[in-house]
């Protein structure tokens, strides 16, 4: 399992003031000492991910409420199998609901879809990796969620690695001048170019950067990279290929076969359809 995010404790605490505001208003028509079970159950086959915020978040209402986990981060479930069982106060039940199973639904959502290319390209030696594309607020949650799924982690920010796009490329005056100016910076963080031409992505292999990202690409002209690639890397060279530019499911296993090291979809994080749950009194 990937490692927790620093920041999930203050983002349940923003969640739960998004939802709570002022108090729970309604909870309140239930007596305050009036205790409860409830079972929550999945709709439908998804890979579940985000236990830790279940937690984090029933935990913040009643510190000594009770969670009985019926299933394992990243685990494969099926329609209608019981996830968790909660005892606790039933105001406390009822408060935490929304913004526990919210956070549950889409970080489940985003595992879910993950697995799903990642099984598209079993046996073919691609990794599915992420973007920045994710939700405000989210995006830490999200990567934990890809990893959850079987995914690799892009680069989370604008801080910890060099991605050279064609904005950067025409501002700097070329592909290789803007590579030599990152360098120039010596920030010690990955470099990577993206291509939008087999040009453009010699020039960059010549600069032996971290990875090169053909965007676009056509199948064949994938092929040709892959080629380059290899030999540049048989010759010394340390440079992956990442394929990069509205990959689907439907088109991720062919891809995949022309031999780019990765390939990234955006969908994972951006396309979140959250997984159906349902919270039920016992």
């Amino acid at each position: 399992m990937p490692t927790l995010p620093a920041d999930l404790a203050a983002t349940v605490d923003r969640a739960l003031a998004e939802d709570l505001g002022s108090g729970d208003v309604t909870a309140r028509l239930i007596a305050a000492d009036v205790t409860a079970t409830a079972h929550v159950l999945v709709r439908e086959d998804a890979v579940i991910c985000g236990l830790p915020w279940v937690e984090a978040v029933f935990r913040r209402i009643q510190p000594d409420l009770q969670i009985d986990w019926l299933v394992q981060e990243g685990q494969r479930v099926v329609a209608d199998q019981r996830l968790f069982t909660l005892r606790g106060l039933a105001r406390s039940l009822l408060t935490g609901e929304r913004t526990a199973l919210n956070f549950l639904q889409t970080l489940s959502g985003t595992a879910t879809v993950t697995r799903r290319y990642v099984d598209a390209v079993a046996g073919t030696g691609c990794a599915i990796v992420d973007t920045r594309k994710t939700l405000p607020g989210l995006r830490n949650a999200q990567k934990y969620a890809v990893v959850c799924g079987g995914g690799v982690n892009h680069r989370i920010g604008l801080y910890d690695a060099f991605l050279i796009k064609e904005n950067h490329i025409a501002a700097a005056g070329g592909i290789r001048q803007a590579i030599q100016q990152a360098r120039a910076l010596c920030l010690g963080v990955p470099l990577i170019t993206e291509a939008e031409t087999m040009d453009e992505a010699r020039i960059a292999l010549a600069e032996d950067g971290d990875l090169l990202l053909v965007d676009d690409f056509s199948h064949a002209m994938i092929r040709e990279a892959v080629a380059l690639v290899r030999q540049h890397r048989a010759a010394g060279g340390r440079t992956v290929i990442e394929y990069s530019g509205g990959a689907t499911l439907a088109g991720i296993r062919a891809l995949a076969e022309c031999g780019v090291d990765r390939i990234s979809v955006g969908s994972l994080t951006k396309h979140v359809q959250a997984v159906d749950l349902s919270m039920r009194f016992a």
